[in-house]
């Protein structure tokens, strides 16, 4: 079953406790603290497999977790990193935020892409060491890892989109020009699922072809198999529109035409604009009136026009030839860049819960939903600072500081932050 979304939930590694920890050796006194730092939690990192075309395996697994890092250890020993946990996806899997819809990746390539990253281990108490504290009795806590439920959503890469009714020859021809092997037969919705083919027609000329199956009228507000599919013409560069222009079917290839152009129209206003090819299939099949009256009809419209008929490969090279020549100047296959975070999106919601406890005059400030704000904040620009002093007020951590007993210059710990407060 070909299966192209899928919700998962993500969790990376949380990052290893800081150790407390004193030095004991003998004729050594006051050896001083020793405590090491805890391990990093292991990421949650997309690659691309080669062997997957679908989304499939998602459906019987949707919890990822990644390894937590080590705790820290006497001696100033660092805990063991977290292992990362490498998921393997479809190329042109697109992850995005489940709650806001946000691009998170594209993984379209074969780089690496994390998705979760795993927190930073705790410091030891070794890092507490001062002149007026010698023997702090504390440590950090590890960082926890990320964690995110999202939406993967594949979008097939293809430079070429086969587009039309049922029926109308689209399996056909990618069967002709390919080796794809697309089912073919005189019913309805033959091809179920989007089928790609690799055409080669010499060095630096080949393209990747897809048949996107199911288009038909109201197929953008979800009739029929088109809405399914709809998202795999996201990507082409070129659209080929295929339409039966004998009307063997009892349409009119006029009407066809202009039905399949609106659906893709509604679904996404882009595809409207996109440059496209226009096939009459089955002019065997089609008297001399109906073919006439199609041809000027689309060449009226300001599109390039080939006869042809796939099953006996008539036309069909003057066809592919009009392909290779029109992607050689378009732009490249789309690759969708991450949606940045805005403020407004971070700070929104009710999820601003906190904790603060001090620690022989450190007070120590834990609020999960705080990370990603600080991994947006810049901490040697000034107005970067003064943003994330706002987001302090704001969510009532500097009154809980202060109902604590903070005092003038007593320092504060936001994770891996430190600052000495000012009242």
């Amino acid at each position: 079953m070909f299966i192209d979304k899928a919700k998962i939930k993500l969790k990376a590694g949380n990052g290893g406790d800081g150790a407390v920890s004193f030095h004991r050796e003998k004729y050594v006194a006051a050896g001083g603290p020793d405590g090491g730092d805890g391990g990093k939690g292991g990421n949650i990192v997309f690659v691309v497999s080669t062997h997957l075309s679908t989304l499939a395996d998602f459906r019987y697994k949707r919890k990822y977790k990644a390894e937590d890092g080590g705790n820290g250890k006497a001696g100033r020993g660092f805990g063991k990193k977290g292992a990362d946990l490498i998921v393997e996806v479809p190329m042109g899997t697109v992850v995005r935020d489940a709650e806001s819809g946000r691009i998170i990746a594209d993984i379209s390539d074969n780089e690496p892409h994390i998705i979760a990253r795993g927190g930073k281990g705790g410091w030891g108490n070794t890092h507490f060491a001062t002149p007026t504290r010698q023997v702090p009795k504390f440590a950090k806590p590890g960082i926890p890892g990320e964690e995110m439920e999202v939406l993967l959503e594949l979008k097939l890469l293809a430079d070429v989109g086969l587009v039309g009714f049922p029926n109308v020859g689209k399996s056909s021809l990618i069967n002709e020009v390919s080796m794809a092997n697309s089912v073919v037969g005189n019913y309805h919705f033959t091809t179920v699922e989007p089928v790609l083919g690799v055409v080669r027609r010499g060095e630096g000329q080949s393209f990747v072809m897809a048949d996107i199956p199911g288009l038909i009228e109201g197929a953008g507000d979800g009739v029929g198999l088109g809405h399914e599919f709809l998202r795999h013409v996201d990507r082409c560069r070129l659209l080929v529109h295929i339409v039966d222009v004998s009307g063997s079917e009892g349409r009119n290839p006029i009407e066809d035409f202009e039905t399949i152009n609106a659906e893709l129209a509604k679904y996404n206003e882009d595809l409207a604009g996109r440059p496209m090819i226009v096939a009459g299939n089955k002019i065997d099949l089609a008297d001399d009136k109906q073919l006439k009256e199609f041809e000027e009809y689309i060449r009226g419209k300001g599109y390039e026009y080939f006869p042809m008929s796939a099953p006996i490969n008539y036309g069909v090279d003057e066809l592919i030839a009009k392909i290779v020549e029109m992607l050689s100047k378009l732009p490249p296959i789309a690759v969708y860049e991450p949606d940045p975070i805005l403020p407004e999106q971070l700070e929104a919601g009710d999820k601003r819960e906190f904790s603060i406890t001090c620690e022989d005059g450190v007070y120590f400030v834990e609020a999960p939903w705080l990370l990603q704000i600080m991994r947006s904040v810049n901490f040697d620009d000034y107005e970067s600072m003064q943003y994330f002093e706002r987001v302090l007020n704001s969510s009532g951590i500097i009154d809980g500081l202060r109902e604590a007993g903070i005092q003038e210059r007593d320092t504060v710990s936001i994770y891996d932050f430190e600052f000495d407060f000012v009242n």
